[in-house]
């Protein structure tokens, strides 16, 4: 029973165990999926607008924001409140300046106009059907959101040609 110790030339017991990993909140990894989500969008929404990374048109003003850093855009969603259902879907959440996201509430009126000219009546009534439902997320789902989005940034970071030309099919009009 045991080993023998390499630099002591000893019996020993020791422990074999590996250390359990460490339990991640659900809020916590819910906090880290919607980082990379937000990255995402406002990548996206950059390519979609610019056709760069660094700077994107409001969703709903239009006007020109830096995508990252002081005074960016923010992830918008069509539908407020954050409601789990919609929280993670793409069609229903866009670069969006301060101004439009925060005091003006979404500039919801504007940013329906635009959801039916971009996507058309049908995805804007599925969205809406959507916010009645509940969802609840689990940790594996969470986390899997999580490393989804990170590598969809990745890729875009990093010139995939594939994911660049998926993100630019959409024009926003």
């Amino acid at each position: 029973m045991g080993t023998v110790c390499p630099i002591f030339k000893q019996r020993q017991v020791w422990n074999m165990s590996l250390p359990k990993p460490k339990k991640i909140s659900k809020s916590k990894i819910k906090n880290k999926a919607w980082e990379q989500f937000s990255i995402y969008i406002r990548l996206r929404d950059s390519l979609r607008t610019t056709g760069t990374t660094t700077h994107a048109l409001c969703f709903t003003c239009d006007k020109d924001y830096p995508s990252f850093g002081k005074g960016c855009l923010q992830a918008g969603h069509f539908i407020s409140g954050r409601h789990p259902s919609l929280l993670f879907d793409e069609r229903g959440v866009h670069a969006q300046c301060y101004n439009c996201n925060i005091n003006l509430k979404g500039n919801w009126v504007k940013y329906e106009d635009k959801m039916l000219k971009v996507y058309g009546l049908a995805v804007v009534l599925a969205l809406k059907r959507l916010d009645d439902q509940f969802k609840t997320y689990t940790v594996e789902e969470l986390q899997w959101l999580f490393e989804h989005y990170k590598e969809k940034n990745a890729k875009i970071m990093q010139g995939d040609i594939k994911e660049l030309e998926r993100i630019k099919l959409v024009k926003y009009v």
